[in-house]
């Protein structure tokens, strides 16, 4: 579990191969991004300080003041994006989620995201009404009689803009029918703003009636390097047992396709040769904010 611990606290502390601010550092500001396209095709962005009948006061990305006539607006949208430090970033409609464990933000009512985990697990999730995401999906292993399939339902009663809690459930089960199913109770937060974000959580196992009673603890974390890559790392500690699982990785993404690509590593394990093992994710978002 230290190795864990260090591996989030060496990618949340700003260390020298990364420029990203840490927590004290962030400053977004409040205002809303907008684009404006004039009537010769050029684009602004920026955000609007002032407007009437008439004409639209405009503050430029740079700190540029300017009056433009509503007569040479052609479009103005906002972004669902946001300010930092005198630049623009588009949203990550991936932050629902690390690798594959949930953070604590809802997928937005209307929005939704087809993934595929190791190629062989699609999942299909979708938000209903700014509280609830729900998800499942079924493996598509060749060779195999019966697959797999997997819901995922989680609600989220608190939802700040730095701040969120959810509790959910993995239901695992064969489309078999030979057994009562398998999975995880789960509850999780997060903290942070859309730069760098901590997530924490705890997790029952079950399967049929009965429930662990010994928990899983959840630790991971995001942090955003650039317009369109951000760092990610996930680990469990089941209590109790001598392997934890630990993984760190980078997300590469853009207003609709994501890619993940980690390594995990099985602390404590006795596995031989080449001590990680590689994790794939790739997905489609649906429904986004223009």
């Amino acid at each position: 579990m230290k190795k864990g611990i260090a591996v989030v606290i060496l990618l949340f502390t700003g260390g020298s191969w990364s420029h990203a601010p840490c927590f004290a550092q962030q400053d977004t500001t409040a205002q809303r991004p907008v684009k404006i396209v004039l009537a010769d095709g050029s684009e602004l962005i920026g955000s609007i300080t002032a407007e009437d009948s008439v004409a639209i006061t405009f503050q430029t990305l740079s700190g540029i003041s300017m009056t433009i006539p509503r007569i040479q607006v052609k479009s103005k949208n906002d972004l669902a994006g946001y300010f930092d430090r005198g630049r623009y970033f588009r949203p990550d409609y991936n932050s629902t989620r690390l690798f594959f464990a949930p953070t604590a933000r809802p997928v937005k009512s209307g929005q939704g995201y087809v993934s595929a985990y190791q190629i062989f697990f699609p999942f299909l999730a979708v938000g209903i009404g700014d509280y609830f995401t729900f998800g499942g999906g079924i493996s598509l292993l060749p060779g195999v009689e019966n697959q797999i399939y997997y819901l995922m339902p989680k609600f989220t009663p608190v939802n700040l803009d730095n701040f969120s809690v959810s509790g959910g459930v993995l239901y695992i089960n064969s489309t078999g029918g030979e057994s009562d199913g398998t999975g995880i109770i789960y509850g999780v937060t997060t903290y942070g703003s859309p730069h760098v974000s901590l997530t924490a959580g705890l997790g029952w196992g079950f399967s049929g009636s009965e429930t662990s009673d010994k928990p899983i603890i959840l630790l991971g974390g995001e942090l955003r390097v650039s317009n369109s890559i951000k760092l990610i790392t996930e680990n469990w500690f089941p209590v109790g047992s001598d392997v934890s699982f630990i993984s760190f990785g980078i997300r590469f993404f853009g207003d609709r396709v994501a890619a993940d690509f980690g390594l995990v590593y099985p602390a404590g394990s006795e596995i031989s040769g080449f001590p990680f093992f590689p994790w794939l994710g790739f997905a489609y978002n649906l429904g986004m904010e223009k």
